[in-house]
């Protein structure tokens, strides 16, 4: 039997296989009010037919300031539970748990007319050139929406919730000193700039109950930035804090950045087996993986938990059923595509 399309039990649910859809935005579809329509539940729904473990759902905005593009959805108001409830009960019936990704865009809004929202005046790029410094009560008041936004998560059946604190949008604009210069409670120190993100963990897990992952980017890839040693001490932090998954990226925080490596398959699995080898939860892998091989490989390389396939399931969204014929588990095809693959 393969690791990849083995069960995996955590947290509250168990998922049939490790085959993870990340988040990842449809900037060009129209969207009104931030709702849910008949794309997403069509293209949800046709990876949860397809045999996916685990959906996340792409980036949402938990205001309607935080969006990362004018055709983002979002979890603001309760008028928006009723899509994304109907879109947690089709995954659900095709066999998938779902996620959501909750984020605050910060200073890498790129909607129209929009004002990037920052712990500090200092711009991601010439794009994003408008920015303005929140104040303490407005850092308060933000970590209110996302509680109020994963409440609604939680209304709408989703199975857990991910917090992005990645590619340089507002949680993680917090983490690094190069793009946190507060010298208040919130900037300076390690634990100062984790503040932010650790209080939503905290108040998430004790108000909501509902399992909770965070996204990292594990290093920004930029001389003394945030880097893989403050993604070992802030992972053992959210471990205790009682996350239930630590989802693993890099990068997006510095545009252009001087340590960038080379893009290659399998390029960021260095980072999630560093973090693996520190924590008890699971860990998910991103970054380039293209095939059910290397899915195999890096789960019995103890590299990860779940294996993250975001371009390969935007090609194809039938890929765990290629990959059961690959693995030589043809009885896990969806019944109905069986014979596809004789």
């Amino acid at each position: 039997m393969s690791l990849l399309l083995s069960g995996l039990n955590f947290s509250s649910f168990d998922i049939k296989n490790r085959v993870v859809m990340p988040p990842m935005d449809m900037y060009e579809i129209e969207v009104v009010d931030g709702q849910i329509n008949q794309f997403h539940l069509t293209h949800y729904g046709a990876r949860a037919l397809g045999g996916v473990g685990l959906i996340i759902v792409q980036a949402t905005a938990i205001n309607e300031n935080a969006k990362i593009a004018d055709n983002d959805i979002g979890l603001w108001s309760d008028m928006q539970i009723k899509g994304h409830k109907e879109l947690v009960n089709l995954c659900h019936y095709f066999g998938s748990k779902i996620a959501i990704q909750l984020n605050h865009s910060g200073r890498k809004n790129s909607c129209i007319n929009a004002i990037g929202k920052a712990p500090s005046n200092i711009t991601f790029s010439e794009k994003f050139s408008k920015i303005y410094v929140l104040s303490k009560e407005e850092i308060i008041q933000i970590e209110e929406e996302f509680v109020k936004s994963a409440k609604r998560a939680k209304e709408a059946g989703y199975d857990a919730i991910e917090l992005h604190s990645a590619h340089g949008y507002l949680l993680s604009s917090f983490l690094s000193p190069l793009s946190n210069k507060r010298e208040d409670e919130y900037g300076g120190s390690f634990e100062n700039r984790i503040r932010l993100l650790c209080d939503i963990v905290k108040r998430i897990k004790k108000e909501v109950g509902i399992a909770l992952f965070v996204r990292i980017s594990a290093t920004e890839w930029q001389e003394d930035g945030w880097n893989l040693e403050d993604s070992k001490k802030l992972a053992l932090i959210l471990e205790e804090l009682g996350i239930d998954m630590l989802d693993v990226s890099a990068g997006g925080n510095i545009n252009k950045p001087s340590l960038m490596p080379h893009i290659a398959p399998l390029y960021q699995a260095p980072y999630a087996k560093a973090l693996k080898e520190i924590l008890n939860i699971p860990v998910a892998c991103v970054g380039l993986i293209n095939s059910a091989s290397e899915g195999e490989a890096l789960l019995l390389g103890e590299v990860c938990d779940l294996v993250c396939y975001g371009r390969k399931l935007l090609q194809n969204p039938n890929f765990a059923n290629e990959a059961a014929v690959v693995l030589n588990e043809r009885e896990k095809i969806m019944p109905n595509y069986s014979r596809a693959y004789l």
